[in-house]
């Protein structure tokens, strides 16, 4: 693992220590970016640039240097060039702060991480959850650090078979899982949860939308046990089909499923930042 901390490079995690003070620690006052790396480059990195300053200024922190996170990976990957798949962390935070609410004055903690991961599996088991994303929100829409509902629905998940939690909203339509968003085919039509359904914009999300289309409609939980196909995407998945969402089994890949999968590995493989 490579980290960049506040402008210095690390290759040992332990030498790279933010303090107790953090708001990001405290506070969960952060957000964060997570990049795809494939042999050992950075993939859409200017569409999740564009989502961290969208999120840091959602939250009311200051808007990140871009040009100094761009700094920031450049070496980051220059440290570890060799990364086959892996994945890239971007954590900016409201950086030391009182042990309160309030953020100090500081100034923000910005943090660039690479590792190698492994290949996801083909496709995932989904497990809806009892807890529901709150679309009114003031951090609905936003990719910040508080992720402990987060945890704590994929531990659910998990402990049911799963590898993935689904959320509904308050009023109970479709909204996204805990790292990813969800896509749906009914009668052959590919729909996806609107972004006022408190789902997060996803990189790939959006991508797959320009580059093969899919229509934006809100969709009833329940209507999740009618879907022909049901697949989810993400920076490290890519679009993985789902063969099971609770207790019912689907056959895998559909048909929707595996030309969506072939037109963005396709297209990504043409453009590393589209």
């Amino acid at each position: 693992m490579i980290i960049w901390l506040n402008g210095t490079l690390h290759e040992d995690p332990a030498t790279a220590g933010i303090s107790p003070l953090d708001h990001g620690l405290t506070t969960g006052d952060g957000v964060f970016e997570t990049v795809k790396i494939v042999a050992g480059q950075p993939f859409a990195v200017t569409k999740h640039l564009e989502r961290l300053v969208g999120s840091a200024t959602g939250l009311g922190l200051p808007a990140p240097d871009v040009a100094k996170v761009e700094e920031a990976i450049a070496a980051v990957v220059k440290a570890d060039p060799e990364i086959p798949f892996g994945r890239l962390r971007i954590t900016y935070t409201g950086g030391v702060s009182p042990l309160s609410s309030d953020r100090g004055t500081a100034g923000p903690t910005l943090i660039v991480a690479s590792h190698a991961i492994e290949h996801p599996a083909p496709s995932s088991a989904i497990v809806t959850v009892p807890w529901v994303r709150n679309e009114r929100s003031a951090t609905s829409g936003l990719k910040t650090t508080s992720y402990a509902e987060n945890v704590r629905a994929l531990a659910y998940a998990k402990a049911r078979g799963g590898s993935e939690a689904i959320f509904a909203n308050t009023v109970g339509d479709l909204c996204e899982g805990t790292g990813s968003n969800i896509f749906c085919v009914f009668d052959g039509e590919l729909v996806t949860p609107t972004l006022e359904s408190g789902a997060l914009a996803g990189v790939t999300r959006g991508l797959v939308i320009a580059w093969f289309g899919a229509v934006e409609r809100d969709v009833p939980l329940g209507r999740l046990a009618e879907a022909d196909e049901i697949f989810l995407t993400s920076t490290t998945r890519d679009v993985q089909a789902v063969h099971r969402v609770d207790e019912r089994d689907l056959g895998v890949p559909g048909e929707v499923t595996a030309a969506v999968a072939k037109v963005f590995a396709e297209r990504s493989a043409e453009d590393i930042d589209p």
